[in-house]
């Protein structure tokens, strides 16, 4: 016989699980990147996955971060009417607690990525709360509670519309899958949430990309609802339009879609998407009044052992960039980076403008210089750096062009595709623009030999920092001449359909 489902039971299940989808990515998921590995035929989508799976396999034996970007907490609990709860506090209360208590955990911190007032000086919360809880009351006596941590860069790909009944869903959503570009990071999941009201769709999509992925046994059996046959559709045309891993060109873009519905009025149609990057994290499990939930290890058999992450590829010296080699570079090029560059994000890169505008000088000296789209997680015991994956860089477009003029500023490194003016400007001053691939953030770190801030440290992780590479992996993504990977890679591989 069961007790009562007390306060703690609920915070220390919570965060376990948030410390635990930190470093480990679900089996379904492991298995299908290792399947859509062996589908892939274009070798930079093939190098990206590779990378992705071999920063999953260290994530999981370092117990660090798969991503720098651990996510907002999403929380989705569904109480059952006769549940023998004992609490005296908000669900919210509660599980901002355990937020608290995960993101601070000190053998591993994770990223504090909320801000406060967000129309104002979105000043950090420093504790990663408050989390998004979607509360239902159900039937039954026990407590279900999903727990997931979504990256900025998916969840800003997020779309809605309200179509004409007799619209065609799928049009739609392949449509927009096909204008979203890179910085959802694919290879990943789309959820879907169709009908209902505009509130009920976007909590239905965000739901769905906590469920299984069981794509393949679908095709297998073939589709017994409307809901199945989308998700087949779907599969299909998305794949076929060759954005491939990263953006880069490919077969794989997606490794499922999943599609709920609820009943809506007849004058409508409601259709939420939400994508799931290549971070995907979330756990589900039941409070009944016996304790705390517990998890499993995952065998480390489940994931393919695809060696150390060492790479092929053209070594470039950061500290002696000129037009030449710069010049010499291409789309597709893969590169190893050694020697010295800066980092900086959105607020960093508002900041400095605002600075040339009053006539200050730059914090730091860009010219002939690079910068890396990062905001990394705190480092623990001897680590220099934690996780540094790339943010996605079209935030940074609107910087670009002025932040070129002013700084003699040659290299940038993000991740995903950048825009007609920024692709402009870069070919107007001679740069070049490289990815990193997001998702790999802890293999990333580890070419980080050492860090330093050196400016704007009131930022937090948004702060500047000087960092010293050696064999950073990265892929040529716009050349001097303005030409991206990421509108000739999906050209490439798209299948008529």
């Amino acid at each position: 016989m069961t007790g009562r489902i007390t306060e703690d039971h609920l915070i220390d299940s919570v965060a376990e699980a948030l410390q635990y989808i930190s470093y480990y990515h679900s089996p379904d998921f492991v298995q299908a990147m290792g399947a859509a590995l062996e589908a892939e035929e274009s070798q930079s989508a093939r190098n990206a996955i590779t990378q992705i799976l071999i920063n999953s396999r260290m994530a999981a034996i370092g117990k660090r971060p798969i991503c720098q970007d651990t996510g907002s907490v999403n929380a989705i609990l569904k109480v059952g009417v006769q549940a023998p709860i004992d609490w005296t506090r908000s669900p919210q209360a509660l599980i901002d607690e355990a937020t608290r208590r995960a993101y601070d955990f000190a053998a591993n911190p994770l990223r504090a990525s909320i801000v406060e007032d967000p129309l104002g000086k979105r000043r950090n919360t420093r504790d990663n709360t408050p989390a998004m809880i979607q509360t239902e009351l159900v039937e039954g006596d026990k407590v279900s509670v999903t727990v997931s941590a979504k990256g900025g860069g998916s969840e800003n790909k997020t779309k809605f519309a309200v179509l004409n009944p007799s619209d065609s869903v799928a049009d739609w959503v392949v449509e927009t899958v096909k204008a979203l570009g890179a910085g959802w990071c694919p290879p990943g999941i789309i959820g879907l949430g169709i009908g209902g009201s505009v509130d009920k769709a976007m909590a239905m999509a965000k739901e769905a990309l906590n469920e299984p992925i069981d794509i393949t046994a679908l095709r297998a059996r073939g589709a017994q609802t409307p809901e199945e046959a989308l998700r087949l559709e779907l599969y299909e045309r998305i794949n076929a339009l060759g954005i491939g891993a990263q953006g880069l060109g490919g077969l794989v873009t997606v490794l499922d879609v999943k599609v709920n519905s609820f009943p809506t009025h007849a004058a409508s149609l409601p259709v939420a998407l939400i994508p799931n990057c290549a971070a995907t994290r979330h756990m589900h499990f039941t409070l009944d009044g016996s304790g705390p939930a517990r998890f499993e290890t995952p065998d480390l058999s489940l994931w393919p052992d695809l060696g150390d992450g060492s790479m092929d590829g053209r070594r470039v010296d950061l500290d002696a960039l000129d037009d030449t080699v710069l010049e010499s570079l291409s789309p597709g090029d893969t590169l190893l980076l050694s020697g010295r560059l800066y980092t900086g994000r959105d607020a960093a890169h508002r900041r400095m403008l605002e600075e040339l505008d009053q006539g200050k000088p730059l914090p730091v000296d860009l010219e002939g210089r690079a910068i890396y789209y990062v905001g990394p997680v705190d480092a623990v015991g001897d680590e220099v750096i934690g996780p540094a994956g790339p943010t996605t860089s079209t935030r940074m477009d609107k910087f670009t062009g002025p932040l070129l003029a002013a700084s003699g500023l040659k290299v940038m490194i993000g991740k995903a595709e950048r825009g007609p003016a920024a692709i402009e400007a870069i070919k107007a001053h001679g740069a070049v623009y490289l990815i990193a691939v997001g998702g790999a953030a802890y293999l990333v770190s580890k070419a980080i030999k050492s860090a330093r801030p050196v400016a704007y440290q009131d930022l937090g992780m948004e702060a500047i920092y000087e960092i010293e590479v050696r064999d950073m992996p990265v892929t040529v993504a716009v050349d001097t001449r303005g030409a991206s990977i990421h509108q000739s890679g999906p050209r490439q591989w798209a299948r008529n359909r």
